[in-house]
């Protein structure tokens, strides 16, 4: 009988290892597992409940907003039940847009305001604000402008401001920007910054807040108005019956576009609570307001089925 020596151990552990083959892999599969790494690695975020790349989403919510531009205020009418007309007038109000014209002016006194509406391409807000600023405060001077991503939205703006006042008049411009990335904009320029459910569908919200922050002058507002939370169990449970149930099914029938407004109800889902986005713009460097909800820098309508937000740039010094 042999016993194993060394010598005979080694030879047989270095014929085994030289028996093991190494797994051949072609350039293509190479390519192919690097493309799906890569896709694992992607930043990614939310398309309604779908999780999609990040850099897919601006796309996809470009062809929702395209699709329902010519019906969106009819659309609007019949899923808040005529109430987001409401919300918009107490949203300016509460701004109070304009410069007051007084009888004794003081010499510092700014006589115009630059007001910068984000994702306001019906022109909603932008006729509301100037409207507000003359007939309120008799300011023929303050101007707004017109920001959206979207060109189908900022056409049929376009065209509803031929019924107004605003269509030929230098108070109001257009353009088509990112909210995220508003280069054209300069620097500590704006006074007033307005966005009103829009700021739910962009890709980037704290990008978005942070350029808000940058265009805005000191003392300048940043005022946000968003669908929100319901805190009552009974109002949200009815809520979320007519969200999901009716307004799909409204989309289909009216503008026979039912993903959209799928869409729509799910990105109203996914947005933050009231607290969690106030914490956001006070991240972004705004100053909270005290006297709004729990002092809290926001106000609830209808229970938290929208929220006013408010956020004002420090002062230098």
């Amino acid at each position: 009988m042999s016993f194993p020596t060394p010598w005979r151990t080694s030879a047989r552990l270095t014929r085994r290892l030289l028996a093991i083959k190494q797994p051949y892999r072609c350039l293509s599969c190479s390519l192919r597992l690097a493309r799906e790494e890569a896709r694992q690695d992607a930043k990614t975020t939310h398309f309604g409940f779908e999780s999609v790349p990040a850099a897919e989403k601006q796309s996809r919510v470009g062809a929702v907003f395209s699709s329902v531009a010519s019906s969106y205020d009819t659309m609007n009418d019949l899923m808040s039940l005529y109430t987001h007309r409401l919300w918009k007038d107490h949203f300016v109000r509460s701004l109070n847009p304009g410069i007051h014209t007084s009888l004794f002016p003081s010499p510092n006194q700014p006589t115009s305001q630059t007001i910068l509406d984000i994702a306001g391409g019906t022109g909603d807000i932008a006729f509301r604000l100037l409207s507000h600023a003359t007939t309120v405060n008799n300011d023929h001077s303050s101007r707004v402008i017109v920001s959206d991503i979207n060109p189908a939205m900022l056409a049929e703006g376009k065209k509803r401001s031929l019924q107004t006042e605003w269509a030929s008049s230098e108070r109001l411009s257009w353009v088509e920007a990112n909210a995220e990335d508003l280069h054209m904009i300069d620097s500590n320029s704006i006074d007033l910054y307005t966005v009103a459910f829009g700021i739910r569908n962009f890709t980037d919200k704290m990008a978005a807040l942070r350029e808000a922050y940058r265009v805005l002058k000191p003392g300048g507002v940043f005022a946000c108005l968003e669908f929100s939370k319901v805190h009552n169990p009974i109002l949200n449970g009815a809520y979320k019956r007519w969200s999901f149930g009716a307004i799909p099914l409204i989309g289909q029938l009216v503008a026979g576009d039912r993903e959209s407004y799928q869409y729509l109800v799910e990105s109203i889902e996914r947005f933050p609570s009231q607290r969690e986005f106030a914490g956001m713009v006070e991240e972004a460097g705004f100053l909270l307001p005290g006297g709004m909800e729990e002092e809290g820098g926001w106000e609830d309508l209808m229970g938290g089925i929208a929220a006013v937000h408010r956020g004002i740039k420090p002062t230098e010094g």
